[in-house]
């Protein structure tokens, strides 16, 4: 088993901290739920929605970095493979500067701070090293790299990933969603502790 993870999301949560730029910023209301997909929805309904989004979602990527949170029971989960001997990867469409916003602004550099901020790269118990850390420019070089890395296993938080034509038939897709359930194409799991039960049982 090779486990591949998505990065934005799926390993760090937005969240908050996009909540409460939003609100700061006159976009959304203070009682929206703090959910970056209903924020990211409720600000592209807006009068140039599309670019307040991008905007909100560059800053938080890149200055903003430092605030986001992980995921609830991601370090657990890691925790637990690298106790059981599975490899895991981390792989990540995330180009290295924004086309939109602060150009120089490193978004990989943000994010690798970021990941050793947290103990992901350095931890005894859940770290996987800088050599299993990938970014990629598309989403089409990220799915090639999934295939190239020969993963078993690849856990994101958008269905859009596993729905590209190109995506590894025998890969198993596993999907986090607190609001998508069940299966279709992918297995559908609010939290990474189900994650961690069905992969791993418990």
């Amino acid at each position: 088993m090779i486990i591949g993870i998505d990065f934005d999301n799926t390993i760090a949560s937005y969240d908050e901290p996009m909540h409460r730029l939003a609100v700061e910023r006159g976009l959304i209301s203070s009682g929206l739920p703090k959910n970056k997909k209903l924020i990211r929805d409720t600000i592209r309904a807006l009068e140039d929605g599309e670019s307040k989004w991008r905007a909100l979602q560059v800053f938080s990527y890149g200055i903003g970095m430092p605030d986001a949170r992980p995921m609830e029971g991601v370090k657990e989960f890691m925790g637990a493979c690298k106790e059981r001997g599975i490899r895991v990867l981390i792989v990540s469409h995330k180009t290295e500067y924004a086309n939109f916003g602060d150009p120089a602004v490193n978004l990989r550099e943000a994010a690798l701070q970021w990941l050793g901020a947290q103990g992901f790269m350095d931890s005894a118990r859940f770290g996987v090293g800088r050599d299993r850390i990938f970014f990629e420019g598309t989403r089409e070089e990220k799915i090639a790299r999934i295939r190239t890395l020969g993963v078993t296993h690849f856990v994101d938080d958008l269905e859009e990933t596993f729905l590209e034509a190109s995506f590894p038939a025998g890969v198993a897709k596993i999907l986090i969603s607190p609001q998508l359930a069940g299966q279709g194409c992918w297995q559908a799991f609010p939290t990474w502790p189900d994650i961690q039960q069905h992969l791993l049982g418990g």
